[in-house]
This record gives C-alpha cells, sequence and structure tokens, in this order.
C-alpha cells in the first residue's frame, strides 16, 4: 500500500512538473500502470512471475474447461458447477478468491478482446457464491461481479419476508443482467445490465425496479 500511494504521489509531481496538465485518461493510465506493478510485485513475493514464459496464472487459465455462451442461472449449475475445475491455493490467493480451500473455476469463450472466467468461492455447507472475473493481457484480475450469493439464513421473526431468487444470464455479446426473482409472485423484481468496456472493465448500463 505504501508503494502504491508513493507510485501515484510520483505520478502527481511529475503531472505538476511537466509543464502542461496531465488529461484524466493520462492519468488514469498511469495509476493503472503503478497498480499493474504493485501487483506484479505481491505475485513476485508469491513466487508467481509474470514475466516468465510459462506464467501461472495463464497455465491456468488454459487448463480450465470452456463454458460456451450464452449463459443462464439453472439450479445445477450454481449446486453442482459441471465442468469446473478447482483452484490452487497460491492461484486462489493471486486473484483474491475467498473461500474455504475448495474453490473452482471454469472460463467463458474469449472474443472481441474479452477474456472472462466464473469464480466459485465455497462458503459454507460447500455451497458457493459465482463471481465473474475480466482478466488483462498478463491474466491478472482486471474487475469482478458477484453473479450468484448464496442464500442467508432467513430471520426467524421476519415472517413476511418474500422469498427472492438470484438470477443471471450472460449474453454471446457479453451483456450481462443480474436479476432478482420473485418466488411468490413469479416475476422479475429488479433487474441490473452490464457490459464490458475497452480495459475490460463491468460498466452498469441499466437498473431498474419492474414492481
Amino acid at each position: 500500500m505504501k508503494g502504491l500511494i508513493g507510485g501515484i504521489f510520483a505520478v502527481m509531481l511529475l503531472a505538476a512538473c511537466g509543464g502542461r496538465s496531465m488529461s484524466a485518461e493520462e492519468m488514469q493510465h498511469k495509476l493503472d500502470s503503478i497498480q499493474k506493478i504493485e501487483a506484479a510485485e505481491r505475485l513476485a513475493a508469491q513466487g508467481i512471475n509474470l514475466a516468465d514464459a510459462d506464467n501461472p496464472l495463464k497455465q491456468f487459465y488454459d487448463s480450465l474447461n470452456l463454458l460456451p455462451l450464452p449463459i443462464t442461472y439453472s439450479d445445477e449449475l450454481v449446486r453442482y458447477l459441471p465442468d469446473f475445475k478447482p483452484v490452487p491455493q497460491d492461484i486462489a490467493k493471486a486473484l483474491e478468491l475467498e473461500g474455504n480451500n475448495k474453490q473452482k473455476a471454469i472460463s467463458l469463450s474469449e472474443s472481441l478482446g474479452a477474456r472472462l472466467m466464473i469464480l466459485a468461492a465455497d462458503e459454507e455447507d460447500d455451497r458457493y457464491s459465482l463471481w465473474l472475473y475480466s482478466l488483462d493481457n498478463d491474466y491478472l484480475p482486471v474487475d469482478k461481479l458477484c453473479l450468484y450469493a448464496i442464500d442467508e439464513e432467513a430471520d426467524l421473526d421476519d415472517f413476511g419476508a418474500e422469498d427472492i431468487l438470484q438470477y443471471f444470464t450472460i449474453t454471446s455479446d457479453y451483456e450481462i443482467h443480474l436479476m432478482d426473482y420473485s418466488k411468490e409472485a413469479h416475476k422479475t423484481r429488479t433487474e441490473e445490465v452490464f457490459t464490458l468496456d475497452a480495459q475490460r472493465n463491468f460498466q452498469l448500463q441499466k437498473s431498474e425496479e419492474l414492481d
């Protein structure tokens, strides 16, 4: 963290002393570069060298089974994680993936400059939450989005609570739909739509309540 703060301060000094103001885009590019260096240094401390021809993150990604698009929520997918492979603990740590040492992963169809995978974090009773990760050219995480979270135990005093199901779809052109579906009303209550931008960040395009 100290290195990152120092790097940001150095960028600000360069921007101030260079004789012209730095655009927001240039500033963000330099900050992203600093963060990437910081991430590479953290991984190097774990024995993961991104400059190595045998980049462990690339090897891991290439070893995953492919889940073709489009995909949509199903009980089978979130409960049994078909074709998902175990995530080695050094990789889980590098990807900052939480869980109890039984994490799993699968990659998605690669196109339009997108490199995506779904990571499953085991939380309790062998139940998993699902996270969609976007990766850069070094296979480092750029952004992540929660697709599905396991149900928490209902409050015993909350008798009027509505039974809500989390539902998601990912289209062939990487449009991600996250929905809350009411089992009682048989209708979608909320919907959020995300797309992947040129920097491989997930951008919220639409958020609405449908009641």
